[in-house]
């Protein structure tokens, strides 16, 4: 009888995904990799360290340490009133639209997954055309009938048209997960007497983490950064969100870029600090239904 003996197995030649990586390979992913990572962090680092400079600096020497840090910047914003009522108003605005896209595109994705009904793929179809045209070609018409429902300036007037535009990928996702849960859960619940409205709430939903955090963050970053929707159904100072802030530092003859870049670093924290909080959930959620 012939001994087993483990043996030490080298990263540069470890299986991934059924082919092995030799060392040129790795050193071309790892080249590759610090490329994106560095067109991705260098603006961000860039943006942070301008809102320590004063305006001289900032125009002589963009990049780099700041010369002389001034944290009276980042102070003035973030002990002034009107930066926490804005941030206030971007909290209230997302979080409506992330439970509204929520509770819609879950509940629409569940019936186009699971019940069968005349003219199911064209309203799907009709949905997914959403997809083709952003917000800023339906500005006009949609301005007209947000004033026409008495909405303007108010954040129903930001907050229905920013779930509109967003069902149509949520639904896709939602359905694409959906149609992948096993369907022996889905036999068993109706042998058990469930209809489908209890296997939606009691069984879809809780195995659905993964892509509800996926579509509740995508909903979440893009009304956080909404600029146009808001610029144009608000008119009322106390109600803008965080984008608009950033008008009250240029003025008609000279800009506060450091105060902007200040700004803009302190308002994207949020958005930084939930994606890396649910950044395995929306990595399983994008991923669900890719492999069978």
């Amino acid at each position: 009888m012939t001994e087993l003996t483990a043996q030490p197995i080298d990263a540069a030649t470890a299986p991934t995904g059924g082919r092995r990586l030799n060392a040129k390979t790795q050193s071309y992913l790892y080249a590759c990799l610090i490329v994106v990572a560095a067109i991705v962090v260098v603006p961000l680092l860039t943006t942070a360290f301008g809102g320590f400079r004063t305006i001289g600096d900032l125009r002589g020497n963009a990049f780099g340490i700041p010369k002389e840090w001034i944290w009276s910047n980042y102070g003035d914003i973030l002990f002034s009133q009107r930066y926490w009522l804005q941030m206030g108003n971007s909290l209230l605005i997302a979080a409506l639209t992330v439970f509204l896209t929520l509770m819609l595109a879950a509940m629409a994705a569940f019936t186009f997954a699971h019940v069968k009904f005349f003219g199911s793929d064209f309203l799907l179809n009709y949905f997914l055309v959403g997809l083709m045209f952003p917000a800023a070609t339906a500005i006009l018409p949609l301005f007209i009938r947000i004033r026409d429902l008495g909405l303007l300036d108010t954040y129903w007037g930001v907050v229905l048209p920013q779930v509109a535009f967003g069902l149509g990928m949520s639904i896709l996702l939602f359905r694409n997960y959906f149609r992948n849960l096993p369907t022996e859960l889905f036999d068993a619940a109706f042998v058990d007497g469930a209809g489908y409205f209890r296997f939606f709430w009691h069984i879809s939903l809780p195995l659905s983490r993964p892509i509800i955090a996926t579509v509740g963050i995508i909903s979440f970053v893009g009304s956080w950064n909404s600029y146009i929707l808001p610029l144009i159904m608000l008119n009322s100072e106390s109600k803008y969100p965080w984008p608009l802030g950033i008008m009250v530092y240029k003025g008609e003859f000279a800009t506060d870029w450091q105060l902007i870049l200040a700004f803009i670093t302190l308002t994207i924290l949020p958005t930084v600090i939930v994606f890396f909080a649910a950044q395995k959930h929306i990595i399983a959620g994008l991923t669900a239904g890719a492999v069978k």
